[in-house]
């Protein structure tokens, strides 16, 4: 079986959960699994415009990303939105358009609107064959997502698919799965082990601040809050919060940038103060992580709030001062903490990764 695992590098949780689809099919036998950026098959000037123009409407001008996420997701004007968006991908992405006839994949798991939008088109002309599997990577879905042409849409939650049946998907194109996380984030750890070797203090609440790939957020006063907990803090991508960070040497705070161990981090940690993007939500509970939300980008990360908020799951709205203070009742109160802990038990899809590749078939 011939599979592309498709994604868009604008923010990295789009990657994350093609990489993680691709390494388990990796394993099977009788598979010829590809992974690649669907930016790659433009020029190198539109795939540094499209990831830039993204970083800084989220981080500097959220507000105009969030009307512009709104705009897009009216019904009545979806017809224009698709034409805008067929004429834009037609000029823009006409290799990736080339590559997916060339190629004729059996499958395309896409998890990115970018190539969902793309393959559907080829297929809704007749140019490709190929299985369309659209894994939808937040727990709420924007119009943005829908392609006539797709197969399947894998889903994180049964709230997804009751708002993909009020967009108009057949309820037989939906299967819940979750959103698929790196098999690593599910493992069993030694904790007392890992923690002596990630140089943390074993009999200590810890907390796991996650700023995304970006490095967003008020990083610096929540950690000034938190005096009383052990921190790590994952800067991601922002050397400059990083080296601030480090040039203070907090007393109980380790500072990272950009990491390839966040499974550990997570697993020797109690709480979880992030963002709320789909990724770092679906790795938090399949690793029993409590979680705080902060910087919420309107639009997508909103609706994940939204969604969580009706499983009783994470907190948001916070101040800072706040974040701090429902940390300390989650480590003074063993009742709240187990509370909290059974409600993100609930909503974790550990086996996300091989309940989608059972729909290829």
């Amino acid at each position: 079986m011939k599979i592309l695992f498709i994604y868009a590098s604008a923010g990295a949780g789009h990657y994350k959960a093609a990489e993680a689809l691709y390494r388990a099919a990796q394993k099977e036998n009788g598979h010829d699994a590809i992974l690649v950026d669907a930016l790659d098959f433009t020029s190198p000037a539109f795939k540094k415009i499209y990831v830039w123009t993204y970083y800084i409407l989220i981080s500097k001008f959220p507000w105009a990303w969030g009307f512009f996420f709104w705009l897009t997701d009216i019904f009545w004007i979806q017809p224009f939105v698709r034409g805008a968006r067929r004429a834009y991908n037609g000029l823009n992405a006409r290799r990736l358009r080339r590559y997916l006839m060339e190629q004729r994949f059996d499958y395309i798991i896409s998890t990115h609107f970018l190539p969902t939008e793309v393959a559907g088109a080829l297929k809704k002309s007749g140019k490709i064959s190929s299985k369309l599997v659209t894994v939808i990577t937040d727990f709420d879905v924007h119009h943005i997502w829908l392609a006539k042409s797709t197969d399947v849409y894998a889903v994180a939650s049964e709230w997804t698919v009751e708002k993909l049946k009020k967009l108009g998907v057949a309820p037989k194109r939906i299967a819940v799965t979750g959103i698929p996380t790196d098999e690593k984030f599910g493992a069993f750890v030694d904790i007392r082990t890992l923690k002596k070797k990630l140089e943390l203090y074993e009999n200590t609440f810890t907390v796991l601040i996650a700023t995304g790939s970006f490095g967003i957020g008020p990083i610096e006063a929540i950690l000034g809050e938190l005096t009383e907990f052990q921190v790590i803090v994952v800067c991601g991508h922002n050397a400059a919060l990083f080296q601030k960070l480090s040039a203070k040497k907090y007393r109980l705070a380790k500072i990272l940038g950009l990491v390839d161990n966040m499974h550990e981090l997570m697993a020797v940690s109690d709480a979880m103060v992030t963002k709320p993007g789909g990724l770092s939500i679906s790795e938090a509970l399949v690793s029993q992580l409590p979680m705080i939300f902060f910087n919420a980008i309107p639009g997508q990360e909103t609706g994940n709030v939204r969604v969580l908020k009706d499983h009783g799951i994470g907190i948001s709205g916070c101040t800072v001062k706040q974040i701090g203070e429902e940390l300390m009742r989650m480590r003074n109160s063993k009742d709240a903490f187990l509370t909290t802990l059974k409600k993100t038990r609930a909503l974790a899809r550990p086996a996300a990764v091989r309940d989608i590749l059972t729909l290829i078939r």
